[in-house]
């Protein structure tokens, strides 16, 4: 039986993890890879840690992406889940680790361990990698299938099928430029308008610079767009020159920018005191005020907030912080315990999806088939990463769906 030949297009982790499977099937597999290195982008995951995974069950899995991208996912995930894709790099000698909230990285804390171990098996089954090779347009003679790609130097590559797993357009500087849902758009397919996900959010007010730097443990966010809602877990946010950013609000991010791409006026309600209820802070800020009658309204505050965020509040309330607390009014009380539950910060804006860790939109998932990433539209052709309508939470579930839906497609193709 003659050897399937198969084009991959990009050598990030879902090109790279179809390459590697489709070649363990005995496929002739060719990689093409538009900078001087594969993995430019994988490098930077994590913080340069490479956030492999997340380690939770299936369901929850799924539920960490948005509309309906965790459906859409299945498939996927069943073919090659978070255990496969840990024991692929034990078994090639790099351990894992589990760390809080069940993220996984190697135990080297390196992503370049990861990219080491990838560029291995593909040497090992002898996938053909060209570097500096930019695909300018995918041959299709009929709708049997893809016939090759021609290259932007005119070059010519033949094959049975083609893998498109070319990015998104995060990070430009990685190579992310959109080049892959071009083509996909020249060849018929619908693409989603790419927008940032995961990405800070640019605010109104002016009070963020003021306390640029400052980070919040233990707090809860709500966005909304004055109709729709979204709550947030318990956990950090960070203030920046521009507003606001810090794992809170990257994962609420993705839904934000869809929010704003559609002109709705979109706020959120900073909750920093999740765990204690309107009355209980009121009762506590009276007990305070009673224990000590001779302290300033400021010092009080500070028994409530960090100290970065007193002379914000002193501001927000409309009171001076030097008079004793026993001169506050009633209503100045109630406005700071109500500004501890809700304060709000009206969103102008994200930084630029060439800043955002992942894109949300892509090639429509109405177009792929979820149990073989084949394209409904063109037999042969094969979508995989971050140019797929899927976005995700962070904790390592975005790059899970890249090697998951990388793998899938090529296991489809050469099956």
């Amino acid at each position: 039986m003659q050897m399937k030949k198969l084009i991959v297009i990009g050598g990030g982790p879902a090109g790279m993890m179809a390459a590697v499977r489709a070649a363990r099937l005995g496929a002739d597999v060719t990689l093409l890879e538009k900078n001087a290195e594969l993995g430019r982008k994988l490098l930077l995951t994590g913080k340069g840690r490479c956030n492999l995974t997340n380690a939770c069950g299936l369901e929850e899995f799924l539920g960490r992406f948005s509309g309906k991208g965790g459906p859409f996912l299945r498939d996927a995930f069943k073919a090659f889940f978070n255990e496969e894709l840990i024991a692929f790099f034990q078994e090639r000698g790099l351990s894992c680790k589990i760390e809080r909230q069940q993220r996984v990285f190697p135990e080297t804390d390196q992503a370049a361990s990861v990219l080491t171990v990838l560029r291995k098996e593909l040497d090992r089954l002898k996938v053909k990698v060209f570097l500096l090779s930019t695909v300018k347009e995918i041959l299709v003679d009929d709708p049997a299938g893809g016939r090759g790609v021609v290259l932007t130097d005119g070059k010519r590559i033949d094959a049975d099928k083609v893998i498109l797993a070319a990015g998104g357009l995060s990070y430009k500087a990685t190579g992310s430029t959109g080049d892959g849902l071009k083509i996909a758009s020249q060849l018929g397919h619908a693409v989603i308008a790419p927008l940032a996900a995961l990405v800070p959010l640019k605010t109104k007010p002016d009070f963020p610079k003021m306390i640029s730097g400052l980070t919040l443990k233990n707090v809860r966010v709500l966005a909304s767009d004055g109709k729709r809602k979204i709550l947030s877990p318990v956990g950090e946010l960070g203030f920046t020159d521009f507003g606001i950013s810090g794992a809170l609000i990257l994962s609420l991010s993705g839904m934000v920018v869809k929010w704003l791409h559609e002109k709705k006026p979109v706020f959120v309600l900073i909750d920093l005191k999740p765990a204690l209820s309107l009355p209980q802070l009121r009762a506590r800020f009276i007990r305070e005020a009673s224990a000590s009658p001779g302290k300033t309204i400021e010092q009080i505050f500070a028994l409530f907030l960090p100290v970065e965020l007193v002379k914000v509040f002193l501001t927000l309330v409309g009171v001076a912080g030097d008079i004793p607390v026993n001169q506050i009014k009633p209503i100045q009380r109630d406005k700071f315990i109500a500004l501890l539950k809700a304060i709000r910060l009206d969103i102008s804006g994200s930084l630029s999806i060439e800043a955002a860790m992942v894109t949300s939109g892509g090639v429509s998932l109405k177009e792929i088939n979820p149990r073989t990433m084949e394209s409904r539209r063109i037999k042969g052709l094969y979508f995989a990463g971050e140019m797929i309508d899927v976005d995700g939470d962070t904790g390592g579930f975005n790059l899970q769906a890249a090697f998951s839906t990388g793998y899938l497609a090529g296991q489809s193709a050469a099956g």
